[in-house]
C-alpha cells in the first residue's frame, strides 16, 4: 500500500497547433515535475517536427534531403520509420507527402522548398539516422507526429512515477494506469452531439474527421484530409477513430481506414488496432 496520499492535477497548454491537456494522479511531491517533463517532451517533438516552423528539423529536411543525406534526431527518425512502414503497408493510404496539395489550398504555409515531384516511395532511411529523398518531396508529419508526442508525454509521466493519467492533444489521446478512461466520440454530422462512448485502458485513441477543418475553396469545399491517389479533399460527414497500443500508430491508422479500402483491415490487425467509423454512408473516396 502506498505510504502517501495521491493527488491529481490537470494542466493545459497550447502546443502542436491545438490545446494539450494532461491529467495525472500520483505522489504530490512528484506530480508537478512529472507534468512538466511531459510538456517538455511534447515541446521537443514540436521543435523537431513542426511544418510551420522554418527552423524545425523537418523544415530543414524538406529543404536539404533531396540534395544530400541529412542526419536527424532519434525521435524524428523513429517517426519517419513508422511513417514509411505504414505508408508501405497501406499502399500509400497513409501518405506523409501530401503537403504540396495542402500548401496549394492554403492549409499549410509555403516553405520555399524545391518543387515536389516525389512521393513516400522516394523517402530513404539510411544507417546512422540519415534521411535522403530520391526526388524532391515535401514531408508533413502532422498525421503521425502529434500521436508520437502524446506517447512521449506518457513515457515521461511513467518515468516520473505518475500512477495514472490521460494526455489529450486535440483528440489524440492516451491513457495510463490501472483505471479506465471514458471517451465520447462526436457525431460528425452534428459535432455538438456525442454519438458513441468507449473506454480506454492502457491504450490510445486518435480521430480524423473533416468537421472542424472544412472550408470553402475556389473550386469547392476543402479540408486537411487528402485522398492520396486523387489529391481530392475529404469533406463528407464522416469520422474515424482508431484505438491502438500507441497514439502514433492510432494517429496514422485513421488515414488508412479513411482511404485504404480493403487493405485497412489487414493493417489494423498488424498493429493490434481497431476502428470506429461514424458516417451516414459508406466511407467516401475509398481506394
Amino acid at each position: 500500500m502506498s505510504s502517501y496520499s495521491s493527488t491529481s492535477v490537470c494542466r493545459c497548454r497550447p502546443l502542436l497547433g491545438t490545446f494539450v491537456e494532461i491529467t495525472v494522479r500520483g505522489d504530490p511531491a512528484r506530480i508537478e515535475s512529472a507534468v512538466s517533463a511531459a510538456f517538455d517532451a511534447i515541446e521537443r517533438v514540436q521543435r523537431l517536427m513542426s511544418f510551420h516552423d522554418p527552423a524545425s528539423e523537418l523544415s530543414q529536411l524538406n529543404r536539404r534531403a533531396a540534395k544530400r543525406p541529412v542526419t536527424v534526431d532519434d525521435w524524428t527518425f523513429q517517426v519517419l520509420t513508422a511513417a514509411k512502414e505504414i505508408a508501405t503497408a497501406s499502399d500509400g493510404a497513409f501518405d506523409p507527402t501530401v503537403a504540396p496539395t495542402l500548401q496549394r489550398w492554403g492549409i499549410l504555409p509555403s516553405t520555399g522548398a524545391d518543387i515536389a515531384s516525389g512521393d513516400w516511395r522516394d523517402l530513404e532511411l539510411l544507417a546512422g539516422r540519415r534521411v535522403r529523398f530520391r526526388r524532391p518531396l515535401t514531408l508533413d508529419l502532422g498525421g503521425i507526429a502529434k500521436g508520437f508526442a502524446v506517447d512521449c508525454a506518457v513515457a515521461a509521466l511513467r518515468a516520473a512515477g505518475a500512477e495514472s493519467g490521460l494526455v489529450n492533444a486535440g483528440g489524440d489521446l492516451r491513457a495510463l494506469g490501472p483505471g479506465e478512461e471514458t471517451v465520447q466520440l462526436r457525431d460528425p454530422q452534428s459535432p455538438g452531439r456525442m454519438a458513441h462512448e468507449l473506454r480506454l485502458h492502457e491504450a490510445a485513441l486518435a480521430t480524423s474527421a473533416p468537421t472542424f477543418s472544412r472550408r470553402a475553396g475556389p473550386d469547392g469545399d476543402l479540408s486537411h484530409l487528402v485522398h492520396p491517389p486523387t489529391r481530392a479533399a475529404l469533406v463528407d460527414g464522416v469520422s474515424v477513430s482508431v484505438r491502438a497500443p500507441t497514439c502514433m500508430v492510432a494517429d496514422a491508422l485513421t488515414k488508412v481506414v479513411l482511404f485504404g479500402g480493403q487493405l485497412a483491415e489487414a493493417v489494423l490487425a498488424l498493429h493490434g488496432a481497431e476502428a470506429f467509423v461514424l458516417a451516414a454512408a459508406p466511407l467516401p473516396l475509398a481506394a
